[in-house]
């Protein structure tokens, strides 16, 4: 399989990385490109041992399955920059935020076969959350192959394209939420008195465990959280702290917030 990018960002760089690291594809089989002013994105991840260039057609002629990671508000100008390109022997898969199939499909040629996927940033360390949602046109090897690339990375699901900004929302931005929760356990600690790097390994294991035990043992988080919550305990006092600050309540909002968003840049 040869993979092209259009876009040679950090996430880009780091699903080439999980592509490579798990051998789903050979560095050299791998080929990036950016705009020239971008020169120093394509410098980093030439460390990787990828081809790297500046002529986007050049991407989509050597490659079978061809991401897009360009700002959104790139994409319809990338992808009919290369339109004439593009044949049925390329899948073209996006990345970028907002950017819908229809819209995709609009700009590249008739019965091209599309893919739209939402992964995440701990695609760095194959932990990655994505979902894909498939064009009208995709062959029936498509959906293989889209998993192979995805669970190379981390976790996927199919999901319906109406559901896209929310995964976005949740799973695409949720990293950036559970960093916050990371950094403010950590922060605490601090306060009472524990050294900082010990603090953030604590508070991050303690993340990663938790999330280990919602996955594995299929029981429900309030169910989990009450089994934490001795009568009378530190962490029945703590939650009620947590509650009395709309700890929740703020975490229901910033997906809520941050879906609206999606949709407004899609639409943009």
């Amino acid at each position: 399989m040869r993979i092209g990018f259009l876009g040679a960002g950090k996430m880009a760089g780091a699903i080439m990385r999980g592509f490579i690291d798990s051998g789903v594809a050979e560095a050299k089989h791998i080929i990036a490109s950016c705009p020239k002013q971008d020169h120093g994105l394509l410098e980093k991840i030439t460390k990787l041992g990828v081809v790297t260039t500046h002529e986007n057609g050049r991407v989509v002629k050597e490659s079978n399955v061809v991401i897009v990671c360009t700002k959104p508000n790139v994409v319809r100008k990338v992808l009919t920059e290369v339109s004439s390109k593009v044949t049925r022997q390329n899948l073209i898969i996006s990345v970028a935020l907002g950017v819908t199939i229809k819209t995709m499909e609009k700009a590249l040629p008739e019965n091209t076969r599309v893919i739209r996927v939402m992964p995440n940033i701990p695609a760095l360390v194959r932990m990655s959350a994505s979902v894909y949602t498939l064009g009208n046109n995709v062959l029936d090897g498509d959906t293989d192959i889209v998993q192979k690339l995805l669970c190379s990375i981390g976790y996927c699901e199919e999901i319906h394209e109406s559901l896209m900004d929310i995964a976005t929302a949740l799973s695409g931005s949720g990293p950036a939420y559970v960093f916050t929760v990371i950094q403010s356990l950590a922060d605490g600690a601090v306060k009472m008195g524990m050294p900082r790097a010990q603090a953030l390994r604590l508070a991050a294991q303690a993340v990663m465990g938790s999330a280990k035990l919602v996955i594995d043992s299929g029981e429900h988080p309030d169910s989990l959280k009450d089994d934490v919550c001795s009568p009378g305990g530190c962490t029945i006092y703590a939650m009620h702290s947590l509650e009395r600050g709309g700890f929740r309540s703020s975490l229901i909002e910033a997906v809520e917030i941050a879906t609206n968003r999606a949709k407004a840049i899609g639409e943009s």
